[in-house]
This record gives C-alpha cells, sequence and structure tokens, in this order.
C-alpha cells in the first residue's frame, strides 16, 4: 500500500508541475494543496536538464531518490524504521532552578524536527539568561537556503539578552572588551541533535553586539529596556546588521560569502521569553505560537499568541497598504504573495526585497561567485518604493495562570497540516497518555515478567510503541493524518519515503517545541509564595 501512495503522489506531482525556463532560472507554477513554497523563484538549474514526457523535469545532481519511474519506489518502512526517522531529531530537557531554590515556571519542554527540504531550513533555539532571569525558545524557518535562520538562531537571543541588562552589567561588559578579559558568560544552551558543536558569537558579530550595548548605555537606563521594548529592538536590530554587514568591506572571504547568504536568504522567526509568570512571545513571520489552556471542569482550549503576518492577516494588508503609495494596492500583494514572490511578509534577511535595486547592483558587483553561493539575482516586477519586507516583531504579552498548561512554538510546516485546536488536542491527549501510563506503574507491582508481557502482547496487536516526546507526537500526525484526522499508517510511510527533489512540494520542514508549565509554582506566585 505504501508503494502504491508514493506513486501516486509521484505522479500527481509529475502531471501538476509546468515549468519555464527564463534565462538560468526556473519559475514553477506548481503550489501544493496545503504547503505552498515561500519563495516562487526556484534555485539554480544544473548545466543539464532532463526533459519529462508528462511535462516536467528531474534533476542530475544526485539525490537519494531522483528518478519518479514507479519501478524505484517498492521501498517500505516498518513501524519501528518510520519511529527511527521520526525521532531522529527528538530533544528533552528538565528545567531546574537550583540557584534561587524556587521552582520554575517551566516545568520541562520537547522538541523534534524533521526535513523537508535538504539541508533543512529551520532552526530552533533554547537558552536560558545568565546575566538576567528568564528562559527562552526559538522557532526560526529559513527560505532560500538555510543560512539566514542559522544566524538568526544564533545571535538573536544575544541582542535580547544584553537588551535586558542593567547599567551596571553592559558596563562590566565594556570594561572587560577595553581591557581584554574574558566577558562574562551571557547565555547558557540547551542542546538540541544536529546543533553545532558550540555556538558561539565571531568577531564581527561581536563587534556589531557591542556597538548595540554601547548605544544602551548612553541611554543610561539603570534597569535596562523592558521585555517588550527589548523583543523589539533586538529583532530589527539584528535584521539591520545583517543588511550592513554585507555592506561594509571585509577582507575575510569566508566571511563576506557568509554575510551575503545570510542577508539573501531569509529567516521568519518567533521566540519566546518566560520569566516566572511573564510570558512575552515575538513573532515576525508565519511561525506560530499557542497555549494549551485546560479550565477547572477539565474542558481544553487554545489561546493563540499570535497572527500569521501574511495576505490573509487583513490587518497586515492594510499595514502594507499604508506604507506604499495608493498607486501600488494592487500589486503589493499579487496571487497571495508580497509582490507576487514572498508568502510571509515580514523576515529578516530578503534584502532583495528591501534595498533598492542600485544597492543591490553595487553589493552584487564584487566579486561575489553568485552562482556558487547560490544567490537569487532577481528584483520582482512592480518593485518601486523599497522597503517591502521588515522584521518587525509583533510582541505579546500573557501573564500566566495555573490553567496554562503548555505553549506550543512552530514553524508553519506544523500549522499548514494542523489547526490550532488539533495541536492542543494532541498534546492533551499525550499528557493523558502519560499520566495514565504512570498510574498504571504505580498500581502494579514491579513485575519483570509480566511487562515484557505487555510489551509482547503490543507488538503482536501491532501497536508502535508511544511517542514519549510531545513534538514527535505533533509531527507523526501533521504528515500521516487523512483529511478526516485519522491516521493513516500508509501515508505516513509514504510521506517519510518522498524523494528528496519533491518532498517539499507535499510538506514543509516542521520544527515544534513544546513547553510545559508548573502549576503548583505559577499558583505560589499568585498566593504570595
Amino acid at each position: 500500500m505504501s508503494s502504491t501512495v508514493s506513486y501516486w503522489i509521484l505522479n500527481s506531482t509529475r502531471n501538476s508541475i509546468a515549468t519555464l525556463q527564463g534565462g538560468r532560472r526556473l519559475y514553477s507554477r506548481y503550489v501544493s494543496n496545503r504547503n505552498k513554497l515561500k519563495w516562487r523563484l526556484f534555485s539554480r538549474v544544473p548545466p543539464t536538464l532532463n526533459s519529462s514526457p508528462c511535462g516536467g523535469f528531474t534533476l542530475c545532481k544526485a539525490y537519494r531518490h531522483t528518478s519518479t519511474e514507479e519501478d524505484d519506489f517498492h521501498l517500505q518502512l516498518s513501524p519501528e524504521q518510520i519511529n527511527e526517522v521520526l525521532r531522529a531529531g527528538e530533544s528533552a530537557h528538565k528545567i531546574l532552578d537550583l540557584e534561587s531554590r524556587v521552582p520554575n515556571s517551566v516545568l520541562r519542554f520537547e522538541s523534534n524536527q524533521l526535513a523537508a527540504n535538504s539541508p533543512v531550513e529551520d532552526r530552533r533555539g533554547v537558552a536560558s539568561c545568565l546575566q538576567t532571569n528568564g528562559l527562552m525558545f526559538g522557532i526560526f524557518d529559513g527560505h532560500g537556503g538555510h543560512a539566514c535562520a542559522q544566524a538568526v538562531s544564533e545571535r538573536l537571543f544575544y541582542y535580547v539578552a544584553v537588551s535586558l541588562m542593567s547599567h551596571q552589567t553592559l558596563e562590566h561588559m565594556e570594561g572587560a572588551m577595553e581591557s581584554m578579559k574574558p566577558l562574562l558568560p551571557i547565555l547558557h544552551w540547551l542542546k538540541h541533535p544536529g546543533d553545532s558543536i558550540y555556538k558561539d558569537v565571531t568577531s564581527v558579530h561581536l563587534d556589531h553586539l557591542r556597538v548595540y550595548w554601547q548605544e544602551l548605555l548612553d541611554l543610561h537606563m539603570e534597569m535596562g529596556l523592558s521585555i517588550e521594548e527589548a523583543l523589539m529592538y533586538s529583532f530589527q536590530r539584528l535584521d539591520s546588521d545583517i543588511s550592513l554587514e554585507i555592506q561594509a568591506p571585509l577582507e575575510d572571504e569566508v566571511t563576506r560569502n557568509l554575510s551575503l547568504q545570510v542577508a539573501f536568504s531569509g529567516a521568519t522567526a518567533c521566540m519566546a521569553h518566560v520569566d516566572g509568570i511573564h510570558l512575552h512571545v515575538a513573532n515576525a513571520g508565519d511561525c506560530r505560537a499557542i497555549l494549551g489552556v485546560q479550565e477547572d471542569n477539565g474542558m481544553w482550549s487554545c489561546l493563540p499568541l499570535t497572527r500569521d503576518h501574511n495576505a490573509w492577516n487583513q490587518a497586515e494588508l492594510s499595514r502594507l497598504k499604508r506604507e506604499h503609495p495608493e498607486s501600488e494596492d494592487r500589486t503589493i500583494i499579487m496571487e497571495d504573495r508580497l509582490l507576487g514572490v514572498l508568502i510571509p511578509c515580514r523576515a529578516f534577511g530578503d534584502v532583495q526585497l528591501k534595498w533598492s535595486k542600485e544597492l543591490q547592483r553595487s553589493v552584487l558587483e564584487r566579486g561575489f561567485n553568485t552562482e556558487a553561493l547560490n544567490i537569487y539575482q532577481f528584483t520582482p516586477p512592480h518593485y518601486y518604493t523599497p522597503p517591502y519586507l521588515t522584521a518587525e516583531p509583533e510582541v505579546t504579552y500573557h501573564r500566566l495562570r495555573p490553567q496554562d498548561k503548555f505553549l506550543v512554538l512552530a514553524s508553519d510546516g506544523l500549522w499548514d497540516m494542523l489547526s490550532n485546536e488539533d495541536v492542543v488536542r494532541l498534546v492533551m491527549g499525550h499528557l493523558t497518555e502519560a499520566d495514565q501510563h504512570k498510574t498504571d506503574l504505580a498500581q502494579r507491582p514491579a513485575n519483570l515478567g509480566l511487562m515484557q508481557s505487555l510489551l509482547l502482547q503490543r507488538k503482536a496487536s501491532g501497536l508502535h510503541e508511544a511517542d514519549q516526546n510531545a513534538a514527535t507526537r505533533l509531527i507523526r500526525h501533521a504528515i500521516g493524518n487523512n483529511e478526516y484526522g485519522e491516521m493513516e499508517a500508509e501515508r505516513l510511510a509514504a510521506m517519510l519515503t518522498l524523494p528528496e527533489d519533491l518532498a517539499r512540494m507535499y510538506r514543509d520542514d516542521i520544527t515544534v517545541t513544546v513547553v510545559y508549565f508548573n502549576s503548583e509554582s505559577i499558583g505560589a506566585y499568585y498566593k504570595g509564595g
């Protein structure tokens, strides 16, 4: 059945793609029903392009599966293999706050990621601020490559942490730099599978971060910025620095090339800052954050904390029209995309939608090998009054209550497949099953023979081991559910065995972080405990 489903998906894709070769670029008319490519512009075409009798194309570059012939798709995954693929990116941490001896409002978090792009363009981050209070969680959804999402995931938290520092702490930071002493530690990173060995600030990035904290020092604020101000300024300041870094002369070729890739790719971002009962969420783009709420009567509900910044958001559409001449009202959004090109209306990077044409030309004419760096040299039609894109976030504040049980942050690859209510229902089911499992273990004697017997019965009945990670459960249902919300094993296997060069047409990279709150700790705040 899995092979049949895979063949149907592949054939429907081949018959849906129409390509136009313009110069050395391909522009696609194909947009999947459930998952729309953020950039309508495809990457550069290799020297050889093989035409297909069905109107599609196959690339000569070697991928895991590149042929679209039926004979190549007899690969079937066992339930164990499916679990191995789905769980490869899992991460989970318990949060301890031993220093203050006060239980943290965050109990633990679980995270996972499943790639559709190769390499994956999503990034995620979790870190605690060492000089201020608070935990930070972030989801970063790249497009046009992974460079911008990587840079933002590594740098944004530093800008936020510095923004929250007191005047005295910033003076210590500046004094250490002037005397060439080690800096105070700023962040403690909690690692995910696939993370780089360490996350550090390069010399160029540190120089810009230092300029930022010097400007904060000049403001002479005793306690630093408010969290809302810190989030707002950090998003915009980092985006400005990304733009300036490639405009400035850089001697190191590797740094120069990377800066160009970061500036000309893009990333949407959604991050949360949790400090006690104070939850702030900043969002720029179409990642999303929601709260799972359980009322006193046991009923569950969803509380959205972000709004998608795209053409379906009327407030966003009105903002864009206010910022540009009335003569552009009909061209600023075309085919539900910004200038007919990009789905999100807010993002880091993407300087080709922010810079003037003249500035773009002057930077790209400095001898960059744009073909090797896979840089999009494309100016949309009706490009008259840039910038059209901004990284300014919308910031939401929520005062946590004991009934707020969990927070879900995810890239749009999840929300393309599942509604907010679906996500809350699935995490709620995950929590219920976990509680039931603990109850069963507590009520039954610790008999290894009985436990082995139960496992054998589960295996014989065809039931897979339940996911221990809620993010994995969400990803499993996102790609395995049918149109009725029911899990189909054949569909799940087919979606996981799609060729790399076609997987992106049916699903996006999916990155999910689920943060669980400590209801008792939150309740103690209200009781003055």
